[in-house]
């Protein structure tokens, strides 16, 4: 059935202020490791925008007004400390949502096996009404929503490798019993959330915090948990929070993963899809070392593309 890429010129025009790791050049970096002939099999489409109803899923009116209203004319405006809009940058945010929306519905409907979605600004650290971690909008909590409450579906997956934990989409969903949400991550780091006693109001939450200096085979034996109780949740539906700064080489944080790393964990987290009869759809989220964010995002989709085969 293939292999689906979503992405948006429009991620170039989210621009951060000078030293930011979360920067255009990480786009620039993707669409170069993507350009190479092993990619030519991938279908490429443009992000929609999504209409402003799709952020409501997950924020109040209240919040997206203000995001709205901060939006500068020119230059930055600072959201919080690390957390930065450019005149371009509600329109990415949008666009992120409408490509990852776009990739569900399209899985959904039959038109591919999978599809990864390479935007920014990315949307893990968002929570309901607060900008934060480079993140406007709770973009795979949205997704997550949609699929449940616009598709029908009784039950959706979110696996967030982030090296960071996803506390935006951990708090989005906390009270949704429809959604498993599952997170390896390094601590301590920011944001400081993503204990192991972070089970969700439905016990539907798992958290598996890593050790500094940890690498491949801590990972592995994380995800071997995560994926056992993902299966036994049965989802219709399995939405990734790529983020890939878990990498050797970030200068964010402290794991040693490779991208023979990203490889298997990919295999593991479509041989979970496969055994539930559901679709993948993966969304980048961290990832700030440029050649090492390149090479792990070519390793994670050329495994989609095999395994879309």
């Amino acid at each position: 059935m293939g292999t689906l890429f979503f992405t948006h010129e429009a991620g170039l025009a989210h621009v951060t202020p000078p030293g930011h790791p979360e920067q255009l050049a990480r786009l620039e970096a993707i669409y170069a490791a993507l350009r190479t002939a092993i990619f030519d099999g991938l279908e490429r489409r443009i992000c929609p925008i999504a209409d402003e109803a799709e952020v409501l899923r997950c924020h109040p009116a209240v919040y997206l007004d203000r995001v709205k209203a901060a939006r500068p004319l020119q230059g930055w405006a600072q959201l919080d400390g690390d957390t930065f809009l450019s005149p371009g940058s509600y329109e990415a945010a949008l666009r992120a949502i409408g490509g990852l929306n776009a990739a569900v519905d399209a899985v959904l409907a039959g038109q591919a096996a999978n599809a990864f979605v390479a935007m920014r600004p990315p949307g893990h650290h968002a929570e309901s009404v607060t900008a934060m971690g480079f993140c406007l909008f709770g973009t795979a909590a949205i997704a997550a929503r949609r699929a449940l409450d616009h598709h029908g579906l009784a039950r959706v997956a979110v696996l967030d490798f982030d090296v960071h934990h996803g506390n935006g989409s951990q708090q989005l969903l906390w009270d949704e019993a429809r959604c498993f949400f599952g997170s390896s991550h390094q601590m301590p780091l920011f944001p400081g959330t993503g204990y192991a006693t972070e089970v969700g109001a439905h016990g539907q939450v798992m958290n598996v915090p890593l050790p500094p200096g940890s690498g491949g085979a801590e990972m592995r034996r994380a995800w071997e948990d995560i994926l056992a109780r993902a299966v036994a949740f049965q989802p219709q539906l399995v939405l990734i929070s790529a983020g890939f700064d878990a990498h050797r080489a970030d200068p964010l944080a402290a794991l040693n993963w490779r991208e023979a790393d990203f490889s298997w964990l990919t295999h593991a987290i479509c041989d979970l899809a496969d055994d539930c009869g559901a679709p993948v759809v993966s969304t980048l989220e961290g990832g700030y070392d440029l050649d090492a964010l390149a090479a792990s995002v070519a390793a994670h989709v050329a495994v989609l593309m095999e395994r879309g085969e």
